[in-house]
């Protein structure tokens, strides 16, 4: 029997909005942000240190995002800006969805833990990708620790 995708490529913290992710066993993370209503958000991603959040600062390494009205009726819009630590997702229905990726290699050293936070009301699911060994879901380290 083959494995299923959670465990081989990838882990998930579905309730990640202003949460610390590991990205030690990744090598990257898709954040995957939506808030209904077309009335935009701004989403910020930060890199720490631990999962205390110790040496929290911005990380401006964002210069690409994808957005979509997140029902599955349009095709992602490929969005750049100059690399920033904030995403803004304008007040239009085709933006109620959008997707910010955050390769390991952007992380400064020492720090291994990203997380982004909605100012509005968007929900956040993190997305660890690539992982560098596959395990059964139940053996899968947690991602906030």
């Amino acid at each position: 029997m083959s494995q299923k995708a959670l465990g081989r490529l990838f882990n998930t913290v579905p309730a990640a909005d202003g949460a610390w992710i590991s990205m030690r066993q990744a090598a990257g993370i898709s954040f995957l942000c939506y808030l209904a209503g077309g009335v935009g958000d701004t989403y910020t991603l930060q890199e720490a240190r631990d999962a205390a959040g110790t040496g929290a600062q911005n990380l401006a390494c964002v210069s690409e995002y994808h957005t979509s009205t997140g029902n599955g009726s349009d095709a992602w819009t490929r969005r750049t800006q100059a690399a920033a630590a904030t995403v803004v997702t304008a007040a239009s229905a085709a933006q109620n969805a959008a997707v910010v990726e955050v390769e390991g290699t952007s992380l400064s050293d020492g720090y291994r833990y990203v997380k982004i936070t909605s100012t509005g009301a968007g929900t956040v699911n993190a997305v660890a990708r690539d992982l560098a060994a596959g395990r059964a879901p139940a053996n899968l380290p947690a991602l906030g620790v």
